[in-house]
């Protein structure tokens, strides 16, 4: 086995998407009619559970064919899925530098043989679909989409962890450690028990952020913008000065870009139409789509956009290019873009081949996008919709005959030092240790290159940075991006989560009308926005109100029933939780 020392370092590191992205859904888990097969262990596991039950250690030890050390008498062997990026330059998702690590390290201490899956990140959805209708799901599988997951559940595709969690939570200190209780138990149902994934743990709450050339304000003698009628001002001056700011490429001038994710590029500003005062219950009751869809006054965002779009302040292509492809990244690289929205981190990721590198080697030192706030709500206040404390859902198929494997598997990775390892890398590599003890990256190559920003693909029980002391967490996120003037991470930072509102965990059980909707209803979404920025001002109206009916008509409003009567159910009159 390699010799590795097991150090900190800092690489990029995002939300979501990613990021959150995309999917953090609060829905819970339902049925008790899956035919898994489980321990007989009493109990389907409850919050704050001893996870004593089913007998004395040795005798659960001995049935489960693990030695005093847990390393299993006999091999076994695991699959498990790991999202295929396409990155240029980088690794085999399933087979490099620190895949070796994790195989290396569980077959050193559990005896167990690993082997990844790789499934591609942009399609991920529609993938773990296929391979769960086919039986072929890795053993440890990873989706944001828990409407997936509840459907091959309630066809008894998928296995009940409560009993297993139950049972075993004594070898499973870390796992509990990081996860604790609340993602743990999460989506454990309130009345059958079952758990039909665990979340892992968002470690920063960081989300999206509104972008603008720094320079370009510079130049053109301008305040960043404060609120809309300001950026809608300045949007129209980057247009009207594109000879100023870009000389002979003017016709090549994008005030603002977004993509065919109208819902994600667009938060910012959809978001300050939303009022103020919106209610938990509202936000559960409307807010099912990831994208926020359904809150009040969404149209009216979206008007606004459709109006950019016709005054010529919209990147005009912006709906032609699917996820993954790189065309507006190079068109922003290339310093033809003059704001946009996007993850919090956006244009300061992927070291020498970030947006804020590239536009700095192709425009000047000075070329840089800032992090701003500028669409204030009606209460006058910047608000971010942040993620609760969740992420991607982890779940093991009813095909997995290694249960218990599997949550070691889990329980290894969550392991502070192996964690670290897998986050940070190799000193003198991947990072060096700064004088005020935070840590900065080193832009790595070869065999040791992270093909997802602190390896977020593999640590799948965590998305994000905690070195266990928060100020010294934060330095090193801000001086983690390579070439990148660590105050534009800060201003990042402390934009993204400025008077946020942290997502809650409506507990009421199984929404059995998402089952089998997610996709269909988030296509049939991008397609409504899509179609309303670029319809004729006369026609906005129009369009974006039949595409939002077919919405409700292809099971959104079914959602929107059930979502309300679970609500009263369990909690009756009450507009807010505690």
């Amino acid at each position: 086995m390699r010799s590795r020392r097991i150090v900190m370092s800092i690489l990029t590191f995002v939300l979501a998407s990613v990021l959150v992205l995309a999917g953090c859904s609060k829905n819970n888990s339902g049925s008790s009619n899956a035919t898994n097969s489980t321990p007989n262990t009493g109990n389907s596991g409850s919050e704050g559970s001893s996870g004593n039950s089913g007998g004395s250690s040795d005798s659960k030890l001995e049935k489960w064919g693990l030695d005093e050390n847990l390393r299993f008498k006999e091999t076994r062997k695991i699959t498990v899925e790991i999202y295929e990026r396409g990155n240029d330059g980088g690794t085999p998702p399933e087979d490099n530098f620190y895949t070796d690590y994790i195989k290396e390290g569980m077959l050193r201490d559990h005896n167990v043989e690993v082997e990844f899956v790789p499934v591609p990140r942009w399609t991920e959805g529609e993938v773990i679909n296929n391979l769960l209708a086919a039986n072929q799901a890795p053993d440890i599988s990873v989706t944001y989409s828990y409407p997936t997951i509840q459907t091959y559940a309630n066809m008894g595709g998928v296995l009940d962890l409560a009993p297993y969690l139950e049972e075993a939570k004594d070898i499973l200190p870390d796992l509990w450690d990081l996860l604790t209780d609340t993602n743990i138990y999460w989506d454990q149902d309130p009345k059958t028990g079952t758990i039909w994934a665990l979340e892992a743990r968002l470690a920063v709450l960081n989300r999206i952020n509104t972008f603008v050339r720094e320079d370009w304000l510079k130049k053109l003698n301008m305040e960043a913008p404060t609120n809309l009628e300001e950026f809608e001002n300045m949007l129209k001056a980057f247009r009207d000065n594109a000879s100023l700011l870009l000389g002979d490429q003017a016709d090549k001038m994008i005030p603002f870009a977004i993509s065919f994710d109208v819902g994600w590029r667009a938060d910012h500003l959809t978001t300050s139409f939303v009022p103020d005062d919106i209610t938990d219950k509202d936000l559960f009751v409307y807010g099912f789509d990831d994208r926020k869809f359904l809150l009040p006054n969404y149209k009216e965002a979206i008007r606004v956009l459709n109006k950019w779009y016709h005054e010529g302040l919209i990147w005009k292509d912006f709906s032609l290019y699917p996820a993954g492809d790189p065309t507006e990244d190079n068109l922003m690289k290339a310093g033809y873009v003059g704001a946009f929205i996007h993850n919090w981190d956006y244009p300061y990721r992927n070291g020498e081949d970030s947006i804020h590198a590239s536009l700095q080697r192709m425009v000047g030192p000075d070329a840089a996008f800032v992090a701003i706030e500028t669409f204030p709500n009606d209460a006058g206040v910047y608000r971010k919709f942040l993620s609760p404390p969740i992420d991607r859902k982890i779940f093991f198929p009813a095909t997995n005959k290694e249960p218990i494997a599997s949550l070691l598997y889990l329980n290894w990775i969550s392991k502070f030092e192996n964690r670290l390892f897998l986050q940070f890398g190799e000193e003198g590599v991947t990072h060096e240790k700064m004088p005020d003890g935070s840590y900065k990256a080193l832009a790595a190559t070869g065999e040791k290159i992270m093909n997802s920003p602190n390896n977020i693909d593999y640590t799948i029980t965590v998305n994000g940075l905690d070195l266990g002391d928060p100020d010294l967490t934060v330095k090193s996120i801000a001086n983690g991006y390579a070439g990148v003037d660590k105050r534009y991470i800060e201003i990042a930072y402390q934009a993204s989560i400025n008077e946020g509102r942290v997502g809650k965990n409506v507990n009421v059980g199984e929404i059995k009308a998402e089952n089998g909707v997610g996709q269909a209803l988030k296509e049939k979404r991008d397609t409504v926005l899509n179609k309303a920025i670029v319809a004729p001002v006369s026609d906005f109206d129009k369009v974006y109100d039949s595409g939002f009916e077919d919405y409700l008509r292809s099971g959104g409003q079914a959602i929107i029933d059930e979502r309300k009567a679970k609500w009263e159910e369990f909690y009756g009159d009450k507009t807010m939780l505690d």
